[in-house]
């Protein structure tokens, strides 16, 4: 929002000078990004009209211009702009004036000083000024020609108000009621006290009873439509030079008049309208919800094409205009119009909301009634919109139609209470009901009081006023952020401390770090193939507005970010590369309920996940390495987890090999998978090897034992090699649990698989075993922290594990 300081003052005018100004629209929750100077600053430059300009005798482009500024004597200046002629008032820098500094390369930033000089043999008695030269525009094409009626010898600053500063404020999306030059004033006029001047909008006398047929078949999309038809209008009349610099101040262009005058009315009051050509209005007008396959050209020169979800202005035979957005480029008004039809309406926010990003486009129209426009001020608008039309474009057969007004469905604002005790608690300040009752009255808006409450009616423009905390907020600007008390809290800071039986996760980092992972960050929403893909999830939490097209669903798994990280690389020819993420998934589940930190439906646990691709080491003096393969990773899990003994099981995952996977278990519970990519991903992501991956549930691995400290054993352990004989299907994890089961009396320490044996075909018999079966060689470990063990307890504790192995898993003793 853009606006220049003096338009302000004109409804609101503070003895504030334009840094307290800024500083308490600031304070009151209008952000002024910035304050510049109209012009900058330039002196003894005035207001001079060429009386003469003749051909300078020894140049061609050069012309001597006599030029009265008011002194008497005419002034003799030597002027090379093309359109130096008699006739015209320009700005005329006297001998002595300073300008602005020049924009070229050996320009010092010193302003430009004039002096008295001759140029070509003819003197010159000051300098003839371009809006360039003034730094008012970057037009240097010629002189810049001010008024006739503006008095010679006057002051330029004086004359074309120069003295002036334009405001930017940064307005959040609530503030809609703000979006104008009168808005700002009436909030101005709260914060200080200052009086509002409401300037009364007569109406116009109707002239004519011509009248253009309105139906609103959408009361969903327009609560309320005006209209009036203004007949024999001269389109072709010059915009007046202060609504050009006012628009100009509010980083408007001038166009034409009409549009002009269109443009100012939306910046005055905040009421963006739009003006038909009358004469092109086939029938009357529906304002309704397009239809699939309709087609529109908007003022813009794009086309669109429509559907049901875009609200339209139509006529009889076509859309004429994309409701609260943009006009439409049939009907727009040319020098020929000379009827018009004066529109201006309320359009529903939600209506309007999202429709021109949609269409890759945004309007100043669409951006203030998707935040909300006070919809019982359409007639008033109108009206002003015609006297300025009367004034500007009028001619002596210019009529006047009555305002035709239609109300379909009107803004029933609800009533919102503020608790005086309520708004001191949540302020941290006393606040008192007589504080809060002159802040509302302030602010214009109606209230009753009912035991230390009071009762507001929001007004038609406050949109934004729906909760108690609305009020609360409205109360603390208006008192004052600054009247907030500096309190210490009352209740003691205490640090949060881990447990020492869990690690943090910046711990898994770092322990991921040291086994040479390098740690990536991606987004948390990713292309719905790859959940499909990767995830097997039929149904991933949609995003309603997702930043591409493509990432149109939140990530279950974090394996497709690392295989895009892994894609990524090589395709710049990275031939090793090992990445972990540690980041949030999402899955739906009907069991969460929404907290301070979830959302109905939606799960939301941490994972750490890991891959790695290309040699299992770097190269070093023992030459190349081969590749990584299902045991490094594996072995990499076991770091991580460690002293926790994990457990591995086949298992079968929708991105992994099903030969080369395997389900991670964890105190009995599964918390991930381990395993190569599965053959079809890595050929549709275009990868020369498999990578392998890992991705487990990030609590289950912060989870650590605390170390329990044992003596350091005073006896000598001994050991003793077994080789049972098995079926093909025991696996590792079962023979450990067995041998870890026996009933050794305390004296195993630990058992490690060094040797499986498998006969060669045809050699079974001979080795004692079937083609079903296999050796499986165990190394026990044992001893006893009290005593010495004797040959006896040994062969004990032995049989016990043979024992138990025949019980469990079936085993003998190999021959």
């Amino acid at each position: 929002m853009q606006f220049p300081e003096s338009w302000l003052r004109e409804f609101c005018n503070p003895p504030l000078s334009t840094e307290q100004l800024a500083d308490v629209l600031t304070m009151g929750g209008f952000e002024v990004e910035e304050v510049r100077p109209v012009a900058p600053p330039f002196t003894q430059v005035v207001v001079g009209e060429i009386k003469q300009a003749e051909q300078h005798p020894n140049a061609d482009r050069l012309r001597v211009c006599q030029v009265d500024v008011g002194q008497g004597a005419l002034l003799s200046i030597v002027c090379g702009a093309p359109n130096a002629r008699a006739g015209i008032k320009v700005p005329c820098a006297l001998v002595g004036a300073e300008l602005p500094p020049p924009d070229d390369e050996q320009g010092d930033g010193q302003p430009f000083k004039i002096k008295l000089g001759k140029l070509r043999g003819v003197e010159s008695q000051g300098m003839l000024c371009s809006a360039r030269e003034l730094k008012l525009s970057e037009d240097h094409g010629g002189l810049l020609e001010l008024p006739l009626e503006t008095p010679v010898g006057q002051d330029v600053r004086q004359a074309l108000k120069l003295d002036d500063a334009v405001f930017t404020l940064k307005l959040t999306p609530n503030l809609g009621h703000v979006l104008s030059v009168y808005g700002v004033a009436r909030e101005l006029s709260a914060l200080t006290g200052a009086p509002l001047v409401t300037p009364s909008i007569p109406a116009v006398p109707v002239s004519t009873s011509a009248v253009l047929p309105v139906k609103i078949s959408a009361p969903d999309l327009c609560g309320r439509f005006s209209g009036r038809i203004v007949q024999n209008v001269n389109t072709k009349a010059a915009t007046p030079a202060w609504m050009v610099d006012r628009l100009a101040r509010c980083g408007q262009r001038s166009v034409t008049a009409l549009v002009d005058i269109s443009n100012y009315v939306m910046f005055e009051y905040g009421r963006p309208t739009h003006i038909f050509d009358l004469d092109k209005i086939h029938g009357g007008l529906d304002v309704r919800w397009g239809r699939a396959g309709e087609q529109l050209k908007l003022l813009n020169g794009n086309t669109m094409t429509l559907d049901e979800t875009v609200g339209v202005i139509a006529d009889d035979v076509q859309v004429e205009s994309l409701a609260g957005i943009m006009g439409g480029d049939a009907t727009a008004v040319s020098d020929d119009t000379r009827n018009v039809y004066v529109e201006a309406a309320f359009w529903w926010p939600d209506a309007v909301a999202g429709r021109s990003r949609r269409f890759n486009f945004s309007t100043d129209a669409g951006h203030r009634f998707e935040r909300g426009v006070d919809p019982d001020l359409t007639v008033s608008h109108i009206e002003r919109i015609t006297q300025l039309i009367l004034d500007i474009c009028g001619t002596p057969d210019t009529a006047c139609g009555p305002v035709d007004d239609h109300k379909a469905r009107m803004p029933a604002p609800k009533p919102v209470t503020l608790r005086v005790a309520r708004a001191a608690k949540i302020l941290g300040m006393p606040v008192t009901l007589a504080q809060c009752a002159d802040v509302f009255g302030r602010l214009g808006l109606p209230f009753s009081e009912d035991a230390g409450a009071l009762t507001v009616m929001p007004p038609a423009h406050r949109f934004d006023l729906c909760i108690e905390e609305d009020l609360i907020e409205e109360v603390a600007r208006v008192v004052g952020y600054a009247q907030l008390p500096e309190a210490l809290p009352l209740a003691p800071v205490k640090p949060r401390v881990l447990t020492e039986s869990r690690r943090s996760a910046f711990a898994v980092r770092r322990l991921l770090a040291d086994l040479g992972y390098l740690e990536t960050i991606n987004f948390s929403f990713v292309e719905e193939d790859w959940e499909q893909q990767l995830a097997g999830n039929a149904d991933p939490v949609r995003l309603l507005n997702p930043i591409a097209s493509q990432l149109s669903v939140m990530r279950s798994t974090l394996i497709g970010s690392l295989l895009q990280v892994i894609k990524r690389n090589l395709d710049r020819r990275a031939d090793r590369v090992r990445v972990f993420e540690v980041g949030r998934v999402f899955r739906r589940d009907a069991g969460v309920a929404t907290s301070d930190s979830s959302v109905r439906g939606v799960a939301q646990p941490m994972h750490v996940a890991a891959i790695a691709y290309g040699p299992a080491d770097r190269q070093g003096w023992q030459g190349k390495q081969g590749p990584v393969d299902f045991h490094d990773v594996k072995g990499d899990v076991e770091a991580l987890l460690s002293p926790l003994q994990p457990t591995f099981e086949p298992a079968g995952h929708p991105a992994l090999h099903p030969g080369r996977s395997a389900r991670v278990r964890l105190n009995g519970q599964v918390i991930g998978v381990v395993g190569e990519l599965h053959p079809r991903w890595r050929q549709q992501w275009e990868l020369p090897q498999a990578p392998v991956l890992f991705e487990l549930d990030l609590d289950a691995v912060m989870q650590r034992h605390l170390p329990n400290a044992q003596a350091v054993p005073r006896h000598p352990s001994v050991e003793r090699d077994i080789a049972v004989v098995v079926p093909e299907a025991v696996t590792h994890a079962q023979l450990m649990r067995s041998v870890h089961a026996a009933p050794t009396d305390g004296l195993l320490r630990g058992a490690t698989l060094f040797d499986i044996y498998r006969p060669k075909a045809g050699a079974e018999t001979a080795a004692g075993m079937s083609a079903q079966e296999k050796s499986l060689a165990v190394r026990l470990a044992l001893g006893s922290p009290h005593e010495t063990l004797t040959d006896e307890r040994i062969d004990l504790a032995v049989n016990a594990v043979i024992e138990r192995l025949q019980t469990d898993v079936g085993a003998r003793l190999r021959a």
